[in-house]
């Protein structure tokens, strides 16, 4: 595809973007309500392509973690409607005023939330991605265009074509969400330099697309690298809340940015809390690579380097340590982790303080597991992405991150 297809793309959706902004919150949460019920009435159609996809992607090699990602069922598919609900009872950010301050000489100065106007979303095999972008994008007044992987492609257009459904019976343009037609690596390179049009790009999938995407883009981008979060547990921690967080963070989903990757353990506990950990790892088929330290407390366990910490497994493998005290742990994060989410378990609440201040990271938790560093259970409603750069926003992006603000200077005839 050409570079005219790419702006052609990229000026609809811009023109869509002035259309949202006109709407106020009672009308975009009327067509949010289609929305969800139009993936509802979708959901055989959407099952159906999904299958497609799932099984090109198995005949592929993808791994389990790209398929687990790919995958939709029933409850998926309600999972996506219901987020949509979940924003439309959100409050919308744009409109917010907020007093930014009263001149000497009678100015008065506010903040005011406005739309970025056009997101452009790259993603891979993440079908689900298509829906809460959308959602989001459209609730807080932007148009966005999203570039689905190959992986993925042909479901997200199923997922497209019901929200296009709920946008045509409300008289709005579809170029509100547009679905990139072509995962063609050529078009995506065009849409990154249409910078009169698109106004933030937002990539979600490996390291190598995220790169590869912030190296070639002319438009300011929103980083997320890696998932590799650590649990530090402290000599003070509850050693039952420690290995509950462990097996959720680990264990419940391995697939997914906020699953835990390393485990740090104070050397004061390690002759305790580490064969019951090692019991539990093991009863869920746990794959365990660690230093030498905590080595002899897991069987078939795997002797790793310094430099080979820092791994973002997505699957039933983490790697261990045991440290000195709480500085090593913290030496450790700041070196190997990826500034997603850092969890510490202790029960001494200076400590825990000491943890959150200090730990460069989007999110960091003091005994609660890592699987909620999510934009739904932190109450954002769907998240667009975790973002791991310090930009307008860090961590998980709801409504408010794709918005800014303008300033509102309000006078009675004053001059200069």
């Amino acid at each position: 595809m050409s570079n005219s297809v790419a702006t052609e793309i990229s000026k609809r959706a811009a023109a869509a973007a002035r259309a949202v902004a006109k709407l106020d919150e009672k009308e975009k949460n009327a067509v949010l309500q289609l929305m969800a019920d139009a993936i509802r009435k979708a959901q055989d159609d959407i099952l159906q392509v999904n299958k497609k996809d799932v099984d090109a992607g198995k005949e592929k090699g993808l791994s389990e973690a790209m398929l687990d990602r790919l995958q939709l069922d029933p409850e998926r598919i309600e999972g996506m409607a219901t987020a949509i609900e979940e924003i439309i009872e959100l409050d919308d950010p744009v409109g917010q005023r907020k007093p930014f301050n009263v001149r000497p000489n009678g100015l008065v100065v506010e903040k005011m939330r406005i739309p970025l106007g056009v997101i452009c979303m790259i993603y891979e095999a993440r079908p689900n991605v298509t829906a809460d972008a959308g959602a989001l994008c459209f609730k807080s007044g932007n148009a966005v265009i999203l570039r689905c992987g190959r992986e993925a492609i042909e479901t997200s257009k199923a997922i497209a074509a019901a929200l296009h459904q709920a946008l045509r019976d409300s008289n709005l343009p579809e170029d509100v969400i547009t679905v990139v037609p072509d995962p063609d690596r050529d078009l995506m390179l065009e849409l990154l330099k249409q910078d009169k049009y698109i106004d933030l790009v937002i990539p979600r999938g490996g390291e190598g697309l995220i790169h590869f995407v912030s190296d070639n883009s002319k438009i300011p981008v929103i980083q997320h690298y890696k998932g590799v979060c650590h649990l530090y547990v402290d000599k003070e921690a509850d050693q039952d809340k420690a290995l509950d967080i462990l097996i959720n963070g680990k264990t419940q989903r391995t697939g997914v940015c906020n699953a835990l990757e390393g485990l740090l353990v104070h050397k004061d506990i390690a002759d305790d809390f580490l064969p019951k950990a090692a019991a539990k790892l093991a009863a869920k088929d746990v794959v365990v690579h660690s230093d030498n330290r905590s080595a002899k407390y897991f069987e078939n366990g795997d002797v790793i380097g310094d430099d080979e910490f820092g791994e973002e497994y997505l699957a039933l493998e983490i790697a261990v340590r045991t440290v000195d005290d709480f500085d090593a742990a913290l030496d450790h994060i700041n070196r190997f982790g990826s500034g997603h989410t850092e969890v510490i378990v202790t029960e001494n609440k200076l400590t825990a303080t000491r943890f959150i201040r200090e730990v460069d990271s989007a999110v960091t938790m003091a005994n609660a597991s890592s699987r909620f560093s999510d934009g739904g259970q932190l109450g954002l409603g769907a998240e667009i992405g975790i973002s791991t750069s310090k930009l307008h926003a860090y961590g998980p992006m709801g409504l408010e991150a794709l918005t800014t603000e303008k300033f509102v200077v309000t006078g009675t005839g004053h001059i200069r």
